[in-house]
């Protein structure tokens, strides 16, 4: 079996979510005041903010999701990775010291502090909440997955568990509590990342002597799941699949490697002969047919480009550039998500900010190079689902014992709760401060501020559960590509001419905000992903040319921008704002 609920899985795994909510309540009393509860009084020191923005960055896309790209389709799982680190540059050297100088402690306030203008400030808030709810979905499909194997739940009650975990962390202290369970989750992933793929090199690589049949798996009209024609009994009763067939000639007297150093176990993989697993589906009147078949590759081919991303190899102009549109996405995007640009306001002053970004950066890139070995060392573990890419480093964990099984999914779902806190914290800021306050003109005491903060953080934590459930057969890396896109799009052309272009009006960045915003979503909506994998039509009926927005519509932001700018009356000039302060 895949799955086996072990009780001692169970007591470690609740020992880890318990600790991190009773940690929540502990210091709840340190979030009372609006400035307490939404920037943890600027107090945060810089290396635990660097830290914690490790934490809030390395969410289940990158932890489950990456991996899992890896271990399905080889090198191209990893330039998830880069792009993801790539994008820190934009943060360290453009956005990190100038965002904090502008002394607010929401994007909004950021972006509308030389205007004082209800539009950007309504259009801002409206980008913040839909740039979360679309990161906040791949959060909750990963907890989801985690929950079933672990406690033999279905993945309506992981998401569920998650989320109400989730929403008692941001209501009981907001920005303090939310940032300590960022600090711990993203010290503890790190490190025990380090320990499992010590374990890999440790193992080496060793030839699979098992069963490579095909399997079927089918869902008839009333909802009985069959496995290869027989009823299903526990929820995963696919056999799992992902080995070496045989190792380099070297090896010929061996079945094992041994242990191996980093750079030889990725040049004995190279060299071996690895099966992998792809899948066909049919439908008929007995129901939907899945069959998950073996396919022989060499381990060169799966270190080199081409394997997920087509446009790589296929030579379609619409390949490239829907591959081109996601690197620029996830390059740009870092420095445009709200729960990321808040982390800035946490800390004292600007130095603090940009020490803030290099610890997060270390942190994150040595996290990144470890999950190229996490990937590839799913992949010939003879562990892998074939459903769910998602679970790849969990089941990897299980291969070497239950507790380390336990540990690894433990940590993963506290990395959920942590970033899924800082979505939550950005997203009820937007409401609470910039849509009821600053939009709405609802005059507001500081109790009532942070009363419609947790109101707030309780509705995104509802809309939150309902899409993990709805999109629960998306690879969470591919989920969060989407979040990225959208964010790149709305945000980042206003902040960066807000910060570097004098002639910057507040139409313009009220205008490039909501046209990036509508104009990625909308294509993500009308896209050839979409179509196949939310509303089951044929790919074909997409009109947009290639998936991913980033490469039409960030351009397209700035460019709105800089023309509205242009038409529109300059801004009346201030004295430069040089708080590092927030106030209310």
């Amino acid at each position: 079996m895949l799955y086996e609920t072990s009780p001692a899985a169970v007591a470690i795994f609740a020992s880890f979510v318990l600790s991190v909510i009773g940690l929540s309540f502990f210091l709840g009393r340190k979030g009372q005041s609006a400035k307490g509860y939404y920037a943890a009084h600027g107090e945060i020191h810089w290396f635990v903010n660097g830290i914690a923005f490790a934490g809030d960055y390395l969410s289940a896309a990158s932890f489950l999701g990456i991996c899992g790209m890896v271990a399905f389709y080889g090198y191209d799982g990893f330039l998830y990775s880069i792009g993801f680190l790539a994008g820190w540059v934009v943060a360290l050297f453009v956005i990190a010291e100038p965002i904090k100088a502008l002394g607010k402690f929401t994007f909004a306030d950021a972006l509308d502090s030389k205007f004082n203008s209800r539009g950007i400030k309504l259009a801002v808030a409206t980008s913040t909440l839909v740039v979360s709810i679309f990161y906040l979905i791949p959060q909750m499909v990963g907890a989801g997955d985690l929950i079933t194997p672990l406690l033999g739940l279905p993945h309506a009650a992981g998401v569920i568990l998650v989320g109400v975990a989730v929403t008692l962390i941001v209501v009981t202290a907001g920005m303090v509590s939310t940032t300590w369970v960022q600090f711990i989750k993203g010290s503890l992933l790190v490190f025990f990342c380090g320990v499992l793929a010590a374990m890999i090199l440790n193992r080496g690589l060793v030839e699979n002597t098992g069963s490579l049949e095909p399997q079927v798996r089918t869902v008839r009209p009333d909802g009985t799941v069959l496995i290869d024609g027989q009823p299903q009994s526990k929820g995963h009763d696919l056999r799992p699949v992902g080995s070496i067939k045989r190792l380099p000639e070297r090896y010929a007297e061996k079945t094992s490697t041994g242990p191996l150093r980093p750079l030889e176990y990725l040049s004995v993989l190279e060299d071996s002969t690895i099966v992998t697993w792809s899948s066909k589906k049919h439908a008929d009147a007995e129901g939907v047919h899945t069959t998950y078949f073996p396919v022989e590759r060499q381990g060169a081919d799966l270190l080199k480009p081409g394997g997920y991303f087509k446009g790589l190899t296929t030579g379609k102009l619409a390949d490239k550039l829907d591959f081109v549109s996601l690197m620029l996405a996830l390059f740009c995007g870092t420095a445009s998500l709200p729960h990321i640009l808040i982390r800035y306001y946490t800390v004292k002053d600007q130095a603090a900010a940009r020490k803030s970004t290099v610890v997060g950066i270390a942190v994150i890139g040595a996290f990144y190079v470890l999950t190229l070995y996490l990937g590839l060392g799913a992949m010939v573990s003879g562990a892998l689902d074939p459903t769910s890419s998602n679970m790849a480093a969990p089941l990897l964990a299980k291969t070497f014992s239950n507790t380390l099984f336990a540990i690894i999914s433990a940590i993963a779902f506290t990395t959920v709760l942590g970033t899924v806190s800082g979505l939550i914290m950005a997203g009820s800021g937007a409401v609470a401060h910039d849509l009821l306050e600053n939009v709405c003109g609802i005059a507001m005491t500081d109790h009532e501020k942070v009363r419609y903060g947790k109101i707030a953080a309780v509705g995104l934590g509802i809309v939150a559960m309902a899409l993990g459930i709805v999109f629960r057969n998306f690879n969470v890396s591919f989920l969060v590509g989407w979040a990225f896109n959208i964010a790149a799009s709305a945000n980042l052309p206003a902040l960066v001419m807000l910060l570097f272009w004098r002639r910057t009006t507040k139409q313009g960045i009220t205008a490039a905000v909501t046209l990036g915003m509508l104009s990625s979503l909308a294509w993500i909506l009308l896209s050839a992903d979409t179509f196949e994998k939310v509303y089951g039509w044929s790919r074909e009926a997409s009109i947009v040319p290639f998936s991913q927005p980033g490469l039409v519509t960030i351009p397209l932001g700035f460019l709105v921008l800089i023309v509205v700018s242009l038409f529109t009356p300059p801004p009346a000039e201030k004295p430069a704002i040089v708080s590092s302060q927030p106030t209310w």
